[in-house]
C-alpha cells in the first residue's frame, strides 16, 4: 500500500449545456483518492472515450440512463492500468476497461466501476489498450452482430446501405461488409466525410445528404430518394439504419425487404410495419 496520497484531476459537469457544450459548462476538480481497501483496487485511466450520445445525458437522459449528475464526472468507457491492488482478481500492471469516465484515476471492487459497470480485463498482447473502446469494444461488437448476426449478411452477394456511414459505428460496418465482398454505399453529413470513405474505407459510392433535398420520397434530382434510386438500380438487400427519420422512408422504397437493422438506443422492442 503506497504512503503517498494521490490527488486525482476530474473534469465535473458543471451546468447543463444550452445547444452546443462549451468550456463554461465544464469545472476541472481536484480529488483526494482513498486508498485501496481490502477486495479493491486502484485504477489509471489512460484513454477515455468522447461519445456523440454524450450530450444527450449531459441534458436530460433517456430510459435507459439517467441524466448525468452535476458537479460530478460524466461517466464514458474508458480503459486504465491497475496501479495498486487488494483484489486477488486484479494485479497491479493489467489493463482494464470500465465506464468511469472523466477522470484520472478511480477505486473499483472488481465487480462493478464508479458507475455500477463490470470491470473487464483487457490484452495489450492482442491490440493497442485504445481499441477496446472501439473496434474491439461495443462499437465494433454493435456493427459486427447488426450485420452478421441480425442482418445475415450474404457473402458475396448483398448490396448494403449504411447511414451515418462515417461514424464509429457505420464505419465498422462499411468495412465488415466490404472485407465480406459486398457492394456497399454510404451517406454522411459532410464533402471531407465522403472523401474518406470513398479513400480510406473504400465504400463503392457515398453521398452528402445535407445538400439534398429535404423530402424522402421527393422525385426530383436532388433527394436521398434519388441518390438510392441511382445507388441501388436493383434494390437494396440489407440496410443498415442508425439514424431513421427521411434516410429509412427512402430506404424503404428501394429495398425489397430483406433485411434492414436498425440501431436503436432503446431496451423496448418496437414493432415497425
Amino acid at each position: 500500500m503506497t504512503d503517498n496520497k494521490i490527488v486525482s484531476i476530474e473534469i465535473h459537469l458543471k451546468q447543463r449545456p444550452k445547444g452546443f457544450p462549451t468550456e463554461e459548462n465544464f469545472e476541472l476538480v481536484q480529488v483526494d483518492i482513498p486508498e485501496p481497501k481490502e477486495g479493491e483496487f486502484l485504477v489509471r485511466n489512460i484513454w477515455m472515450s468522447l461519445d456523440p450520445h454524450m450530450r444527450i445525458y449531459m441534458a436530460k437522459g433517456t430510459g435507459l440512463m439517467p441524466a448525468y449528475q452535476l458537479n460530478k464526472p460524466p461517466s464514458g468507457g474508458c480503459v486504465g492500468q491497475v496501479i495498486e491492488s487488494r483484489n486477488d482478481k486484479f494485479k497491479a500492471g493489467e489493463y482494464v476497461l470500465g465506464n468511469s469516465g472523466w477522470r484520472e484515476y478511480w477505486v473499483s471492487k472488481g465487480n462493478g466501476d464508479s458507475n455500477g459497470q463490470d470491470i473487464v480485463k483487457v490484452d495489450p498482447k492482442m491490440a493497442p489498450i485504445q481499441y477496446f473502446l472501439g473496434i474491439l469494444g461495443i462499437t465494433g461488437f454493435t456493427a459486427y452482430v447488426g450485420l452478421l448476426k441480425i442482418g445475415q449478411l450474404r457473402e458475396d452477394v448483398d448490396t448494403v446501405f449504411v447511414s451515418t456511414a462515417a461514424g464509429g459505428v457505420g464505419s465498422i460496418a462499411c468495412q465488415i461488409a466490404k472485407i465480406k465482398g459486398c457492394y456497399v454505399v454510404g451517406s454522411t453529413g459532410s464533402k471531407d466525410k465522403v472523401e474518406w470513405l470513398l479513400n480510406q474505407a473504400k465504400v463503392d459510392y457515398a453521398f452528402n445528404y445535407k445538400k439534398l433535398g429535404a423530402g424522402s420520397e421527393d422525385n426530383s434530382n436532388n433527394s436521398i430518394s434519388s441518390e438510392l434510386k441511382d445507388a441501388f438500380p436493383n434494390g437494396i438487400d440489407l440496410y443498415f439504419d442508425n439514424v431513421g427519420g427521411r434516410h429509412l422512408e427512402a430506404a424503404r422504397l428501394f429495398n425489397v425487404y430483406r433485411t434492414t437493422t436498425a440501431i436503436y438506443y432503446n431496451p423496448q422492442r418496437v414493432e415497425v410495419s
